[in-house]
């Protein structure tokens, strides 16, 4: 529990050439980011962040949360003619359709894996329980902010980056190629999935699960193209270690690999190495079981990894849980509205915190 006196830490900032900081809560009047180190007359496409942004807005389906916000930014400063100006670029947006009430009787009963009874611990019961304050995944919004302008920035240096849904529950979406990988894979027209007939039966799936009143995660596997070799640091400045910083931002997160990853444990060294090979008077490798990253460093190879996503903890099931307040255990039965999978509107996430990471190395 942090004491009077005790500095707060930091923990809404990221990056040290390219600062990016979060900030407002799930049901505060607004909330954005701040990104300062831009560099000055670069073009920004408000038009390519806007879609971008619409990739994780809910209320769209039937297996995603029914509070309808038009996420739509409000660009504060930084730009000036469509061009970084030198000056923090600030982004606003406003919660216009946060229902607070649904929350107000859960203000001493935390709701099962969420941060609620954390929280309370942490800051004294001054938390903001509403939505989950600013521990909701609503905070992916401005997060996804940046990591458009990033793309973009990015996209000019010839480095692309895409994620498409790994998995929802037992269903599985073909993987990429982890060597010919090519930029126009990356690109989805609409549910981000490379074999149609699996994203129908993940669709099928969630919208089950909804009616249902639970819920179910899955994995995003997402990869970079263009990196150029040696880029990243040993230790503690790794491409794996500031990568996984970043996506760790996104609160349903739970895992990442690289790579094989896990799958490694189980391989003899003769099967994961990645033997190198010329061609064209190009050193290359003719496998990828590294993910693209040796040493915390670029290989040129496609950079691949997965993350895990939790199904989401907020169910319309009956709990157990006990009320803070009276020291009693009680049952909860939640309202309110909430993703029955967050994992598709957790894809755009995922790409936008990959995006922050790698900018901000190079």
């Amino acid at each position: 529990m942090q004491k009077d006196g005790e500095e707060n830490p930091l923990s809404s900032n990221f990056g040290a050439k390219i600062k990016i900081q979060i900030f407002g809560q799930s049901h505060s009047e607004l909330l954005g980011v701040v990104i300062d180190g831009l560099e000055a007359n670069q073009e920004i496409d408000i038009h390519g962040i806007n879609a971008f942004l619409q990739r994780r807005r809910g209320g769209l389906n039937a297996f995603s949360t029914k509070r309808a916000e038009a996420d739509v930014p409000k660009i504060v400063s930084g730009i000036v003619d469509g061009k970084t100006c030198g000056a923090p670029l600030c982004a606003v947006f406003e919660n216009a359709d946060a229902c607070s009430a649904d929350y107000e009787r859960l203000r001493f009963i935390p709701r099962p894996s969420h941060a609620d009874y954390n929280a309370f611990v942490k800051y004294g019961g001054a938390n903001d329980i509403r939505g989950g304050g600013h521990f909701s995944g609503r905070l992916t919004l401005p997060l996804c902010f940046a990591g458009a302008v990033c793309k973009q920035l990015l996209s000019r240096r010839h480095i692309h980056i895409g994620a498409h849904i790994r998995q929802i529950g037992g269903i599985c979406d073909a993987p990429y190629n982890p060597v010919n990988l090519r930029v126009h894979d990356l690109s989805y027209a609409g549910f981000p999935v490379n074999d149609a007939a699996a994203g129908e039966e993940m669709i099928e799936a969630m919208t089950a699960i909804a009616k249902a009143g639970d819920s179910i995660g899955g994995i995003i596997e997402c990869a970079v193209l263009g990196l150029p070799q040696g880029m990243g640091e040993p230790m503690f400045d790794g491409l794996e270690n500031r990568i996984s910083a970043a996506v760790f931002s996104i609160p349903a997160v739970k895992g990442i690999e690289f790579g094989a990853g896990f799958s490694a444990a189980g391989m003899r060294g003769s099967e994961h190495n990645d033997e190198y090979f010329i061609e064209d008077g190009r050193i290359s490798c003719k496998t990828n079981n590294s993910g693209g990253i040796a040493g915390g460093i670029s290989t040129g190879m496609p950079l691949i990894f997965r993350v895990v996503v939790k199904p989401t903890p907020s169910i319309f099931k009956e709990q157990n849980s006990v009320n803070i307040k009276t020291m009693e255990e009680v049952k909860l039965q939640i309202s309110g509205r909430h993703d029955p999978c967050i994992v598709p509107r957790a894809v755009p996430c995922v790409e936008a915190a990959a995006a922050i990471a790698i900018i901000d190395l190079l």
